[in-house]
């Protein structure tokens, strides 16, 4: 054999080993809890959240639980181990076919374990085992990428009238330096570190076929994993998802506009709904144009306060109550009664709920959220794009509809993924792509455009729905798919429209 050849083998065989030390599994049982190193930092009201961990299928189902070990940062030589957990949901047909579903969430940066129970009541698990898998940085990897010091400087501006968009940097700072002092290396947190973690976890629990599940963010990351390493995906299933070669930062508040302009639209078409709420788009968009630089004013006891204070709120604060409740596929009908009292200037049956929520919750983003978002979207994004969307609709300026902005990121500090993971490919592997019409983050046209790219996917549009939609009026429809990934599926559901 020429010593050229027997000299690239060696080199073959070395870097292969290599990748095989970091391919491990810890195994554990099922009992996961948050990252201990986090828990010390959690204020005493707070804690409480923390206590439990994910919601797991009853005992009649087996299951394999486990950390898989990986590098946090593949770029640099000694980077620490990460332990990441995954659940696996055993079937229980004695029959079932060797290829699992893989779920992750989506986000970024929601936690994947509490999907364990859910797929054990869903189509996937009647004929295949079932992978939950729990992305670096969030709720029970180790470590858990979250401080509190984001949510003080929000809760403190609001209290005292400070700017918001200051006063999240100032907070965003100190997030940044609490995480670099538990050790935690930022740049390792990305869509492109997570399809290797993916591939790794296939590798250790030597799975050559599988299917996988992503809703949203991980719809695209789903499509990243194909990307890798075609080979060993069988078929995927994208609900909602968000292209990785999709720039939201651009769309999302032309997205919700959109989403909102046909729900308004279809109050209108309503003969019942037509007397009452008629011309709400209309009057959505003169009111809101016409405050677009106003502030208001609320008299304010925060909950646990004996002393009262004005807060001060803008155009930004109603939106973002708008948009929450056109999330909300059953909340939904309260809208057209919304626009119709803010519009009025009746605000306060609104806004002073808004502000007990903001006040008990801490709804700051995890570090997870920001390292994807600045490393995948806000690398990539136009500003001027953006910026232009305002000048259509003068409302949407100074608001921010994603907790994650270009200001941020530029604080934040983390490297921009791979150009090849933004940069959409052709796939002959199957899809099933799903979308609800009044989806206000990714909407429909996002599955049109990732099936251009996949002749062998099929597309369904359910009427009424928004973000998330594969549930049990999907059920056939998935357990067809699953069956035959090739097959034309017909949809019998007048709401649910199959192209």
């Amino acid at each position: 054999m020429p010593q050229l050849t027997i000299l690239f083998l060696i080199i073959i065989l070395c870097a292969s080993r290599l990748s095989a030390q970091f391919v491990k599994i810890e195994q554990s049982s099922c009992d996961f809890r948050v990252d201990p190193d986090f828990l010390k930092t959690v204020p005493d009201n707070a804690k409480q959240s923390y206590t439990s961990g994910p919601s797991l299928p009853d005992s009649s189902f087996q299951k394999q639980c486990g950390y898989l070990l990986v590098p946090e940062n593949r770029t640099k030589k000694n980077a620490r181990t990460i332990k990441l957990p995954f659940i696996v949901v055993k079937s229980k047909n004695p029959d079932k076919r060797r290829d699992p579903v893989l779920f992750t969430a989506g986000g970024p940066g929601g936690s994947s374990l509490g999907m364990a129970a859910g797929l054990a009541k869903s189509p996937f698990i009647e004929d295949r085992d079932c992978i939950v898998f729990e992305q670096r940085g969030t709720r029970f990897a180790l470590p858990y990428l979250r401080t509190f010091e984001l949510d003080k400087a929000l809760k403190e501006a609001t209290r005292r009238n400070l700017n918001k968009d200051s006063m999240a940097i100032v907070g965003l700072k100190k997030y940044k330096v609490a995480l670099e002092k538990r050790g935690i290396d930022l740049a390792g947190y990305n869509t492109d570190e997570t399809v290797s973690d993916i591939h790794d976890l296939l590798k250790a629990l030597a799975i050559d076929s599988v299917n996988l599940f992503g809703v949203s963010y991980s719809g695209g990351l789903m499509t990243a994993v194909l990307q890798r390493d075609p080979g060993r995906i069988r078929s995927l299933i994208l609900d909602s998802p968000l292209p990785t070669f999709v720039p939201i930062d651009e769309d999302e508040p032309v997205n919700f506009i959109e989403a909102l302009h046909i729900y308004l639209g279809n109050i209108d078409r309503d003969s019942t709904s037509q007397q009452r709420y008629g011309g709400l788009w209309s009057l959505f968009h003169r009111y809101f144009t016409s405050i677009a630089t106003k502030t208001f004013e609320l008299p304010y006891l925060e909950p646990g306060s004996k002393d009262s204070i004005r807060i001060k709120y803008t155009k930004n604060e109603l939106l973002t109550i708008i948009l929450d409740k056109l999330y909300d596929d059953s909340g939904r009908t309260e809208l057209p009664r919304i626009i119709t009292d803010m519009a009025k200037g009746n605000h306060q049956l609104y806004i002073r709920p808004y502000f007990d929520g903001f006040f008990r919750r801490n709804g700051a983003p995890d570090g997870m959220r920001l390292s994807v978002y600045c490393a995948d979207q806000t690398a990539y994004h136009s500003e001027k794009v953006r910026q232009d969307l305002d000048k259509i609709y003068p409302y949407l300026a100074g608001f921010h509809i994603n907790d994650v902005y270009r200001e941020m990121c530029d604080c934040w500090k983390v490297p921009p993924i791979s150009p090849n993971t933004k940069q959409p490919y052709y796939s002959t592997v199957p899809a099933l792509l799903a979308d609800g019409e009044l989806d206000p983050a990714c909407r429909p046209l996002y599955i049109d455009r990732i099936s251009h790219y996949m002749p062998n996917s099929q597309r369904f549009l359910l009427k009424n729905k928004g973000h998330g939609v594969i549930g049990n009026s999907m059920r056939p429809i998935v357990k067809s798919f699953l069956a035959n990934p090739y097959e034309k599926i017909m949809s019998i559901d007048i709401n649910i429209i199959a192209y």
